[in-house]
Parts: C-alpha cells; structure tokens; sequence
C-alpha cells in the first residue's frame, strides 16, 4: 500500500536509534524510505503550526504530494478555525512555485468534537474553496456512538468527505458500548457512516515520560514495522487505499489546485 507521512510542529521527534533522520527542512529520507505524500498540520484550536509551509515546500522539493489538515477544537467557533485554515492554506499555495497539482485539504475532528461543528467546518471549507475535504477521526468510543447516531441527512454529508481513519492496535478502542474495532475494516463498520476507508493512519506515538513510544498497527492480514525503513526515530504513518493513479486523482479531487 502507499505509505504517506503526517507531520506538526513536534516533529521530527527525538532520535532511538541509528539510521537517517529529516528535519522541516529536509524530507528528502521520508521520500528515500517510501513515502509518496505528506500531510502537515495547518493549525489547531485557532493556533498557527510554526513548521506546516517549510515541511510542505521540502516535500515538493522531494517529490512528495503535500497536504495540509487542521485539527478542530470545541473552544472556538467551527466557522473562525475554517476560515483560518483556508486562509492559511491559501497563503502557503501561494507562497512558491509547486511541482504538485494540488494541496490535499483535511479536517481532524477529536473525540469532543459535535457533529454541528463537523458540518460546519465541513461546509465553510467548501463553500470557500470548492473542494470536500478528507474527513480524519481520532478513534473513540464517543465519537463512534456519535456518528452511528447520526440523522441519516448529517451521515449523508459526511460521507461525501473520504474517510481518514486513525487505528494504531487492534485492542485499542475500546468501550463500555462498542468492543475494540479490530480492523480498519471493522472501526469503519462502526461508525456506520462509511462504506469503506481511503487512508488509514497504522502508526503514531504514546508519550511517556517526556519521550516518544512508538505504536504500530500489526494485526491479522496487517503487519507494519515499528519504525519506518531506516529512519532513526518514529513518525505518524498512514496507507493509501489504491493505486499511484488514483491516489493522484484522489489528491486533485480533495485538493487545492496549484
């Protein structure tokens, strides 16, 4: 599967081990290690990411599709976080000559997120772009409750947005209600809003004691590493569901063009 990284301003993260490293500056190893695209956090709760636009432009340079995501915060307005992230991402398309036909356009909603904000932000993206942006979703019991309960009009304009799932373990997930997910395949399942996934973020980090642990996804029909290739640290990790092709379309589609 094609694997594309996702990056914010804590990263890189601390090195464990020999191998290559890469810097805002430099992706040149992602690249070098299988990485085809790479999705730099924007913003999050009305606060600008200091390294989204360097880490974007040392994609480009090496070959990487970029995208850009916002994390959204229950504490300001869904409308105010919308408009900073089209106003950011509109500054940062402008900002060099691209190699890359278009900025992939993502919403990271958390578990506190409600599904008024969602839409909202949903809906302001698109009206001031054009473009549905991909939906990511932090897995949790609350939010999986949240959308399978969804009104079937709510479901249906979510499910016009890819669905960008989160899943690190099979165990993880989860509940009082709902059992662990198992799958990407079952986590989709049980939000009951999709009927299939198009990325998937296998591996993350735990942060204890100050420090990085890597978790990675390796289950059944699924084993992934626990660092990627050579590098010498771990980095949040996703798979494309597809082919180069479609995940260029795919990337056009849900993207601001260049």
């Amino acid at each position: 599967m094609i694997q594309i990284i996702n990056v914010s301003a804590y990263d890189p993260k601390e090195r464990q081990r020999n191998g290559r490293s890469y810097s805002e500056n430099d992706v040149s190893a992602l690249r070098a290690n299988g990485a085809s695209a790479l999705i730099a956090r924007a913003g999050k709760g009305g606060n600008l990411d200091t390294k989204c636009a360097t880490f974007l432009s040392s994609a480009d340079r090496a070959g990487m599709l970029p995208g850009v995501y916002y994390r959204l915060q229950t504490h300001v307005d869904a409308v105010k976080q919308a408009d900073q992230f089209i106003s950011r991402v509109q500054s940062i398309a402008r900002g060099r000559s691209w190699s890359a036909p278009a900025l992939l356009l993502c919403a990271d909603f958390d578990a506190n997120s409600r599904l008024s904000d969602m839409t909202r932000f949903l809906d302001r993206v698109e009206s001031r772009t054009g473009v549905t942006p991909v939906v990511y979703l932090e897995n949790s019991e609350q939010l999986r409750l949240l959308l399978s309960g969804a009104d079937s009009g709510t479901k249906a304009k979510l499910r016009r947005a890819p669905y960008w799932c989160a899943l690190y373990n099979h165990t993880g997930g989860a509940g009082r209600v709902l059992p662990a997910p198992g799958s990407p395949e079952g986590l989709t399942r049980q939000y009951n809003v999709w009927s299939d996934w198009s990325l998937w973020q296998y591996g993350g980090v735990d942060w204890q004691h100050g420090r990085s642990q890597p978790k990675v996804y390796s289950n059944g029909r699924y084993h992934f590493p626990t660092y990627f290739g050579n590098l010498d640290r771990p980095v949040e990790r996703n798979v494309f569901k597809g082919s180069h092709a479609s995940l260029v379309s795919f990337w056009q589609q849900h993207g601001l063009k260049l």
